[in-house]
């Protein structure tokens, strides 16, 4: 599945949902740098019955090491839609891949 998710964002057949483009311009989050880190994409959670559609939860890194979390449709969809990214907060997760327990 990653690497139908990189090649629709190589071949830029994806779009960003309404609230990923308000999210990467105020988390100062590049086209480039979204495409940075899908290269180095894991998946890190499946939601495959998730009510908009099955997504995945993807972590990749930036040239410059900055860590992104890429929320975006699966790759079976004729665009690939970003839902959101942004930078995982440490006290959220831990090694930006696993949720930690709220109290």
């Amino acid at each position: 599945m990653i690497r139908e998710i990189q090649d629709k964002i190589q071949q830029n057949t994806y779009e960003f949902s309404e609230h990923a483009v308000t999210q990467s311009i105020l988390r100062s989050i590049s086209i480039h740098e979204l495409k940075e880190a899908i290269a180095t994409a894991e998946l890190i959670e499946n939601y495959p019955n998730d009510k908009y559609g099955p997504s995945v939860l993807l972590l990749g890194f930036t040239d410059q090491h900055r860590p992104l979390h890429i929320h975006c449709s699966y790759p079976s969809r004729p665009l690939l839609k970003i839902i959101t990214l942004y930078e995982p907060d440490p006290a959220r997760w831990e090694q930006h891949r696993i949720r930690r327990e709220t109290p």
